[in-house]
Protein backbone atom coordinates (compact mmCIF):
# COMPACT_ATOMS: atom_id res chain seq x y z
CA UNK A 1 0.00 0.00 0.00
CA UNK A 2 1.13 3.51 -0.64
CA UNK A 3 1.57 6.00 2.16
CA UNK A 4 -1.34 8.14 0.89
CA UNK A 5 -3.69 5.16 1.05
CA UNK A 6 -2.56 4.35 4.59
CA UNK A 7 -3.11 7.96 5.67
CA UNK A 8 -6.58 8.06 4.04
CA UNK A 9 -7.53 4.79 5.74
CA UNK A 10 -6.20 6.10 9.07
CA UNK A 11 -8.30 9.26 8.78
CA UNK A 12 -11.43 7.29 7.88
CA UNK A 13 -10.90 4.81 10.70
CA UNK A 14 -10.18 7.56 13.23
CA UNK A 15 -13.33 9.38 12.09
CA UNK A 16 -15.47 6.24 12.45
CA UNK A 17 -14.06 5.56 15.92
CA UNK A 18 -14.74 9.12 16.98
CA UNK A 19 -18.33 8.94 15.68
CA UNK A 20 -18.86 5.67 17.56
CA UNK A 21 -17.44 7.25 20.72
CA UNK A 22 -19.80 10.22 20.42
CA UNK A 23 -22.79 7.96 19.70
CA UNK A 24 -22.35 6.25 23.06
CA UNK A 25 -24.99 7.72 25.37
CA UNK A 26 -22.65 7.45 28.35
CA UNK A 27 -20.08 9.73 26.73
CA UNK A 28 -20.33 13.24 28.05
CA UNK A 29 -18.11 15.39 25.88
CA UNK A 30 -18.22 19.01 24.95
CA UNK A 31 -17.61 20.25 21.41
CA UNK A 32 -14.09 21.31 22.48
CA UNK A 33 -13.13 17.73 23.38
CA UNK A 34 -13.98 16.25 19.97
CA UNK A 35 -10.98 17.58 17.96
CA UNK A 36 -8.54 16.48 20.66
CA UNK A 37 -10.10 13.00 20.73
CA UNK A 38 -10.04 12.82 16.92
CA UNK A 39 -6.32 13.74 16.90
CA UNK A 40 -5.61 11.11 19.54
CA UNK A 41 -7.50 8.44 17.57
CA UNK A 42 -5.71 9.42 14.33
CA UNK A 43 -2.31 9.16 16.02
CA UNK A 44 -3.20 5.78 17.49
CA UNK A 45 -4.46 4.40 14.17
CA UNK A 46 -1.43 5.78 12.31
CA UNK A 47 0.95 4.19 14.82
CA UNK A 48 -0.83 0.87 14.52
CA UNK A 49 -0.90 0.89 10.72
CA UNK A 50 2.70 2.08 10.32
CA UNK A 51 4.17 -0.81 12.25
CA UNK A 52 5.30 -3.33 9.66
CA UNK A 53 4.90 -6.46 11.68
CA UNK A 54 3.56 -6.78 15.16
CA UNK A 55 6.40 -7.97 17.31
CA UNK A 56 5.39 -10.74 19.62
CA UNK A 57 6.30 -9.71 23.12
CA UNK A 58 8.62 -12.21 24.68
CA UNK A 59 7.15 -13.58 27.83
CA UNK A 60 9.66 -13.89 30.61
CA UNK A 61 9.95 -17.35 32.05
CA UNK A 62 7.42 -17.37 34.86
CA UNK A 63 8.91 -18.58 38.09
CA UNK A 64 6.36 -20.65 40.00
CA UNK A 65 6.82 -20.81 43.75
CA UNK A 66 5.22 -23.88 45.34
CA UNK A 67 2.75 -23.26 48.17
CA UNK A 68 4.41 -26.02 50.25
CA UNK A 69 7.56 -28.08 49.97
CA UNK A 70 7.54 -31.32 47.99
CA UNK A 71 8.30 -33.24 51.16
CA UNK A 72 5.30 -31.72 52.94
CA UNK A 73 3.03 -32.40 49.94
CA UNK A 74 3.74 -36.13 50.33
CA UNK A 75 3.76 -36.22 54.15
CA UNK A 76 0.33 -37.82 54.61
CA UNK A 77 -0.90 -41.13 53.23
CA UNK A 78 -4.48 -39.84 53.25
CA UNK A 79 -3.99 -36.89 50.88
CA UNK A 80 -1.58 -34.99 48.64
CA UNK A 81 -1.09 -31.28 49.18
CA UNK A 82 -1.22 -29.26 45.99
CA UNK A 83 1.85 -27.19 45.23
CA UNK A 84 -0.44 -24.68 43.49
CA UNK A 85 -2.70 -23.69 46.39
CA UNK A 86 -1.53 -25.73 49.39
CA UNK A 87 -4.86 -27.55 49.83
CA UNK A 88 -5.18 -31.32 50.41
CA UNK A 89 -6.63 -33.56 47.68
CA UNK A 90 -7.07 -37.33 47.37
CA UNK A 91 -6.37 -37.05 43.68
CA UNK A 92 -4.80 -34.12 41.83
CA UNK A 93 -6.02 -34.78 38.28
CA UNK A 94 -9.28 -32.80 38.43
CA UNK A 95 -7.61 -30.01 40.41
CA UNK A 96 -4.88 -29.72 37.78
CA UNK A 97 -7.39 -29.75 34.93
CA UNK A 98 -9.13 -26.82 36.58
CA UNK A 99 -5.86 -24.92 36.31
CA UNK A 100 -5.29 -26.01 32.70
CA UNK A 101 -2.46 -28.40 33.54
CA UNK A 102 -1.72 -32.02 32.82
CA UNK A 103 0.16 -34.14 35.34
CA UNK A 104 3.30 -33.84 33.19
CA UNK A 105 2.96 -30.03 33.03
CA UNK A 106 2.55 -29.93 36.82
CA UNK A 107 5.63 -32.08 37.37
CA UNK A 108 7.64 -29.95 34.96
CA UNK A 109 6.44 -26.63 36.45
CA UNK A 110 7.65 -27.55 39.93
CA UNK A 111 10.63 -29.72 38.95
CA UNK A 112 9.15 -32.96 40.27
CA UNK A 113 10.33 -36.46 39.40
CA UNK A 114 8.36 -38.39 36.76
CA UNK A 115 7.13 -40.84 39.41
CA UNK A 116 5.57 -38.11 41.62
CA UNK A 117 2.12 -39.52 42.53
CA UNK A 118 -1.15 -37.92 41.45
CA UNK A 119 -3.26 -40.00 43.88
CA UNK A 120 -2.95 -40.35 47.67
CA UNK A 121 -1.59 -43.70 48.84
CA UNK A 122 -4.55 -44.71 51.05
CA UNK A 123 -7.04 -43.73 48.32
CA UNK A 124 -5.12 -45.81 45.80
CA UNK A 125 -5.11 -48.83 48.13
CA UNK A 126 -8.84 -48.51 48.79
CA UNK A 127 -9.56 -48.39 45.06
CA UNK A 128 -7.26 -51.38 44.44
CA UNK A 129 -9.01 -53.44 47.14
CA UNK A 130 -12.44 -52.57 45.77
CA UNK A 131 -11.38 -53.53 42.24
CA UNK A 132 -10.03 -56.89 43.43
CA UNK A 133 -13.20 -57.51 45.41
CA UNK A 134 -15.46 -57.08 42.39
CA UNK A 135 -13.12 -59.10 40.20
CA UNK A 136 -11.55 -56.51 37.95
CA UNK A 137 -8.22 -57.45 36.43
CA UNK A 138 -8.90 -61.16 36.15
CA UNK A 139 -8.91 -62.96 32.85
CA UNK A 140 -12.33 -64.16 31.67
CA UNK A 141 -13.11 -67.65 32.88
CA UNK A 142 -10.31 -67.62 35.46
CA UNK A 143 -11.28 -69.00 38.82
CA UNK A 144 -10.78 -67.20 42.06
CA UNK A 145 -7.80 -68.31 44.09
CA UNK A 146 -9.87 -68.17 47.25
CA UNK A 147 -12.18 -71.18 47.31
CA UNK A 148 -15.59 -70.41 48.70
CA UNK A 149 -16.48 -72.78 51.54
CA UNK A 150 -18.85 -75.47 50.34
CA UNK A 151 -22.28 -74.96 51.79
CA UNK A 152 -23.82 -77.94 53.52
CA UNK A 153 -27.13 -79.00 52.09
CA UNK A 154 -29.90 -77.62 54.17
CA UNK A 155 -32.94 -79.63 54.90
CA UNK A 156 -36.18 -78.46 56.33
CA UNK A 157 -37.47 -79.65 59.66
CA UNK A 158 -39.64 -82.28 57.97
CA UNK A 159 -36.68 -83.61 56.02
CA UNK A 160 -34.65 -84.01 59.21
CA UNK A 161 -37.44 -85.94 60.89
CA UNK A 162 -37.74 -88.30 57.95
CA UNK A 163 -33.98 -88.77 57.92
CA UNK A 164 -33.99 -89.50 61.65
CA UNK A 165 -36.85 -91.98 61.26
CA UNK A 166 -35.06 -93.77 58.46
CA UNK A 167 -31.94 -94.16 60.59
CA UNK A 168 -33.44 -95.38 63.63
Amino acid sequence: MSEDTITANAVELATELTIAWLANPNTRASGEDVPAFLRTMHDAVTNLSSSTAPAAPEEPATEYTPAVSVRKSLASKDHLISLIDGKPYKTLRRHLAGHGLTPDDYRQRYGLKPDYPMVAESYSEARRDMAKKIGLGRKPGARRTEAAPAAEPTTSGRGRRKAAQAEG
